[in-house]
């Protein structure tokens, strides 16, 4: 409708406010109000209505308010009615089940705000059902496999001192019994003595003297007659003799069956050439001084030899030897990290008891932990770890603390009513007393604000709690001005905003502006246009249209199409005479808003660290960041912008939670390594599988022997100075870490047999090679 020329421009009335009450009460009612406000200025002769009569009210909500209203507690677990039972399996509402039960609930008469009152109060039409039918799982035995075959009893003699044989037989759980069913017998192995066995007789070898070395010539060793021989290869040979237990003669043929192969008769020996250099017998080394000290030995020449010169050269025939004195001083030093408490281990209860290999280890109680040590002698040089102790490790008892289950306090009193719209949710909870520790029974999930609870909610009904801002209708333009005149123009407007508890009942009462979110508070002021009265008067902008399409892009697709909010005013008085025209737009239009997009970015994996050790199990992280970005970031690499988690939404983050953290394991050197599997995963509250699925145990330190090959000497020829000769070299067993520098090997000996006779053997073909002196002018 076009106002005419000179009256008082107006706009149309706002849209009602919210409603005061959601229900009306003898002490209160629901009221809401509208507004319009003054666009354009009268003539002189006309006047604006009154401020009060720019303001309306009405009643709303007028319904009564619910006061009495049933309750009904959680229903119960499913208790078994002999009534309702089936005989085996049935069907009951299309399932299948062995029994049908009931579950019981109760159900109290509610006051709005006090509690429980008498049941007369509520209506009985409305009340709901207490008791309803339920399915009771099926009953299951435990199911076990026959008994094996008796393993089988030795069928030969037994020998001196050895225990009583025996033979078992087992037999395995297939099904575990459930719901109410047939246990599992408790036998599952059986072990019996062997029927008796006669003892072995008892013979042994006796061996005799060696007879002195007899000459075998090469003529007869090669099957040939030949000229005689008087010095070389011999052979030495003993008596060899089977005795019994009282050290009377048998038969060969008993220790041959009792007693093993029969000890060697002959072995090699040498009878010495003339020209060959002779020694006498070794003497008994001399007396040692102490650790660190060395003793000695000596040998002489004898007959023909001590008038050769060759056989007084000593560097070929030494008639002296040393060696360092043994010493038994020889001190431990630990050596890397102590392992994890490792458990000994004992017969599963109710398993396989006494069977071999079916052990199981325990997860708590006393255990042994173990450290490295090197066994080092009066030089500090590295010797065989059993010098010091039996196994190259030391041990010290430990403990791993039992599982303790999770404990809680008894149900609270239940809560007011939650503050939502119409229905809503009032809880009752339990404090937690004890956590669970060790691998105890886990609490039921506990309240993410507050760790200490574990909630149960019934639906109930409430009034609304929510905040929200409220604006008082704009002022009046002002206009600034110091004229009689009527002001007209362009001035400024203002509104009081309040944050206020929707559904109060006091409008007027205002809250902590906090409350309120601070991201959608309204203007407080603006600029205004109050036409002169011959201006055109436009009315005010209309709300944005709301966006029926918008659009979310990710990436890179768009997930709908572009569409556009529109607003428009309308022409209320035409300009007069020379009064300030209309403007021609009377619309205004804009797309609609573009959603930025929220995703969880993961981190790199920090390095694996081992918590107060340098080595052994540990764990490497990351981190997950809620980040937003829109479809076309660059090469599509995440901007460093983070915002609040809320807006990647918490199911993502939840399944995403799992990929923060890994075990991992920084190998130390030399270790041995056991590990176990889960074979079934806890259910519910069940106590849950040890964390632990493996263990570490530190080898012994040990040195490195080696065979280790001199250089060549200088070729020499036997009884002459020039010819066809020979060089030799030494085989020397050396002690080494694997580390030593430049690959070479220091000079610290060691008996022969720490390096073995097999790398021996294969070496001494390689101790002697041919060579040739030259003549005095040959060529």
């Amino acid at each position: 409708m076009m106002a005419c020329s000179g009256d008082c421009v107006l706009s149309s009335w706002s849209d009602w406010s919210s409603c005061s009450h959601s229900c009306s009460s003898k002490n209160s009612e629901g009221r809401q109000s509208r507004t319009r406000t003054i666009l354009g200025l009268p003539g002189e002769a006309k006047a604006c209505p009154a401020a009060t009569a720019l303001e309306e009210w009405r009643t709303c909500n007028d319904h009564p308010c619910i006061t009495f209203y049933w309750e009904a507690s959680p229903w119960g677990p499913c208790i078994e009615d002999s009534s309702m039972n089936l005989n085996g399996t049935g069907y009951w509402n299309g399932t299948a089940t062995c029994a049908v039960g009931v579950q019981i609930r109760k159900v109290v008469c509610m006051k709005m705000g006090i509690g429980p009152v008498i049941p007369k109060r509520c209506p009985e039409s409305a009340r709901p059902d207490t008791i309803q039918p339920c399915l009771l799982p099926c009953k299951k035995d435990c199911i076990v496999t026959p008994f094996s075959e008796w393993t089988a009893c030795p069928t030969t003699c037994l020998p001196v001192n050895s225990s009583m044989p025996s033979q078992s037989r087992f037999r395995i759980i297939i099904q575990r019994a459930a719901n109410g069913g047939q246990e599992c017998p408790d036998t599952l192995y059986e072990e019996r003595e062997c029927e008796a066995l006669l003892v072995c007789p008892i013979y042994r070898w006796k061996t005799h003297r060696w007879h002195p070395c007899t000459l075998v010539p090469d003529s007869v060793q090669q099957g040939m007659t030949g000229a005689s021989e008087s010095c070389g290869k011999g052979l030495e040979m003993r008596g060899v003799s089977c005795v019994d237990e009282y050290d009377e003669m048998a038969a060969v043929s008993e220790c041959l069956q009792w007693a093993g192969p029969m000890p060697s008769r002959f072995r090699s020996c040498w009878v010495p050439c003339r020209d060959d250099c002779t020694f006498s017998s070794w003497s008994k080394f001399s007396e040692c001084s102490g650790c660190g000290s060395r003793r000695t030995r000596k040998r002489t020449l004898t007959g023909w030899s001590r008038k050769q010169d060759r056989c007084q050269r000593k560097d070929l025939y030494p008639l002296v030897e040393s060696e360092p004195c043994p010493c038994e001083e020889f001190v431990s030093q630990p050596c890397g990290n102590w392992t994890s408490c490792i458990l000994s281990e004992t017969p599963a209860q109710g398993s396989l008891q006494g069977w071999r290999g079916q052990q199981e280890a325990r997860d708590c109680g006393q255990g042994l932990r173990y450290r490295t040590v090197v066994c080092l002698d009066h030089g500090a040089h590295l010797v065989s770890p059993d010098r010091c102790s039996e196994s190259g490790l030391v041990k010290e008892v430990c403990h791993i603390p039992c599982p303790l289950d999770c404990k809680l306090s008894d149900w609270s009193p239940w809560s007011a009513c939650s503050a939502s719209c119409g229905s809503g949710l009032k809880i009752r909870s339990k404090w937690l007393r004890e956590k669970p520790f060790n691998g105890g029974r886990p609490c039921p999930k506990l309240d993410l604000k507050n760790q200490a609870q574990v909630y149960e909610a019934v639906p109930c009904r409430s009034e609304c709690g929510q905040y929200e801002w409220v604006t008082d209708p704009w002022s009046v333009c002002t206009i600034n001005t110091v004229d009689e005149l009527p002001a007209c123009g362009e001035g400024v407007q203002s509104h009081k905003i309040r944050c206020v508890r929707r559904g109060s009942g006091d409008l007027v009462s205002s809250v902590n502006e906090t409350l309120c979110d601070q991201e959608e508070i309204p203007l407080q002021a603006q600029t205004c246009i109050l036409p002169c009265p011959n201006d055109c008067v436009m009315s005010q902008w209309s709300q944005w249209s709301t966006c029926s399409i918008c659009i979310h892009r990710c990436l890179f697709t768009y997930i709908s199409v572009a569409g556009v909010m529109i607003r428009s005013r309308s022409m209320l008085q035409q300009a007069h005479e020379e009064g300030r025209p209309c403007a021609s737009q009377l619309s205004l239009t804009k797309p609609c808003p573009i959603s930025p997009c929220y995703t969880w970015l993961l981190s790199d994996w920090s390095p694996c660290t081992v918590e107060g050790a340098e080595c052994g199990e540990g764990k490497r992280e990351r981190n997950l960041t809620c980040v937003v970005h829109w479809s076309d970031w660059p090469d599509n690499s995440f901007p460093s912008k983070t915002v609040e988690d809320e807006k990647c939404g918490d199911r993502v983050r939840k399944e995403s939670e799992q990929e923060l953290q890994q075990p991992c394991f920084v190998p130390c050197p030399g270790v041995m390594i056991r590990s176990r599997s889960m074979l079934q995963q806890a259910h519910e509250e069940g106590r849950p599988c040890a964390s632990q699925l493996s263990l570490t145990k530190p080898c012994p330190i040990s040195p490195c022997y080696t065979w280790l090959l001199s250089d060549w000497s200088p070729c020499t020829v036997e009884g002459a100075e020039c010819g066809e000769g020979k060089r030799e070299r030494n085989l020397t067993c050396v002690v080494h870490w694997s580390d030593w520098p430049d690959n070479s090997f220091p000079s610290k000996t060691v008996e022969d047999e720490k390096c073995g006779d097999r790398v021996r053997k294969e070496s001494e073909q390689e101790l002697q090679q041919p060579c040739f002196v030259p003549c005095p002018g040959y060529r």
